[in-house]
């Protein structure tokens, strides 16, 4: 509708300009085209004055450098409502992914949007990182998990870890092309608007659900250079909020619209690098 209106608003205009070419020097004519102007100017405030600056909504800006304004236009008009809680499927990671969370916690996403996924499949698909766990004048040297899954999935007999949003968001476009929203780096009030929408976000949190001490740190080398790592690392799907507790479905526990203090869930959000996906209609 609003292309529409724009190419009709776009071809008056430029009637008006071929007029106003031709008859310019016609005081009845300049009169004309001046009331017609003014009409025509207004009609272009009454289209687009309500989508702000560059035709983008308030949220548009505030997402649009990681996703175009055809990813999130289902998050325009979206009213944040004061507590959610969604009914998004729940699937456990084990005994199959005893380090799976991440593609088990995109299995529960990616089939609240419509998509029926295997968490196997999607565990046999998501990219690998394939650097292996060394030591090194002391020094760990292992995967990257921005790049790919680290370590063994399948096992704790073997190292391991997991992987980040980055990995995961490519899997996730095979899936629903087009339509994964990247909120990572969003401030954690805004994850509020997709889930006010019906839509629940894949997250990057640890398993204690709360900002952890630096002990539970260790720095790795990795072939792009040092990144911070924690084991305790873990993927959970947020299902909804109130004033007091985040709500979301567990891959680890098995627990559906398992709860958490809001305010120690964002801290351990933030800390992991405030990774979240979701997707759009």
């Amino acid at each position: 509708m609003k292309t529409l209106q724009f190419i009709t608003i776009a071809s008056a205009a430029g009637v008006f300009i071929l007029l106003f070419h031709k008859y310019k020097r016609n005081p009845i004519f300049s009169a004309i085209f001046s009331i017609f102007a003014i009409t025509l100017f207004g009609l272009a405030i009454t289209v687009y004055g309500t989508r702000g600056t560059g035709g983008i909504s308030p949220v548009e800006k505030k997402i649009s450098h990681t996703n175009s304004t055809e990813q999130i236009k289902n998050l325009e008009l979206i009213k944040i409502k004061d507590k959610v809680l969604l009914n998004a499927p729940v699937i456990e990671q084990f005994p199959e992914l005893p380090r799976g969370c991440e593609v088990t916690t995109l299995a529960m996403l990616l089939e609240n949007a419509g998509v029926k996924a295997d968490k196997m499949k999607l565990a046999k698909e998501i990219k690998k990182d394939p650097t292996p766990r060394t030591i090194k004048n002391g020094k760990i040297h292992f995967g990257n998990p921005h790049k790919g899954f680290v370590g063994n999935m399948y096992t704790f007999s073997e190292p391991g870890l997991g992987v980040y949003h980055e990995p995961i968001m490519e899997l996730a476009q095979d899936y629903i092309p087009g339509r994964v929203i990247n909120l990572s780096g969003q401030s954690f009030d805004e994850l509020k608007i997709p889930l006010s929408d019906g839509r629940p976000i894949w997250v990057i949190i640890n398993s204690q659900y709360r900002k952890l001490e630096d002990s539970y740190f260790q720095t790795w080398h990795t072939d792009s250079g040092k990144i911070r790592i924690t084991m305790k690392e873990h993927s959970v799907l947020i299902t909804g909020y109130d004033k007091e507790y985040v709500y979301f479905n567990d891959p680890l526990t098995g627990i559906k619209n398992k709860k958490a203090p809001i305010k120690d869930f964002e801290q351990s959000w933030v800390q992991m690098g405030s990774q979240a996906l979701t997707y759009s209609y």
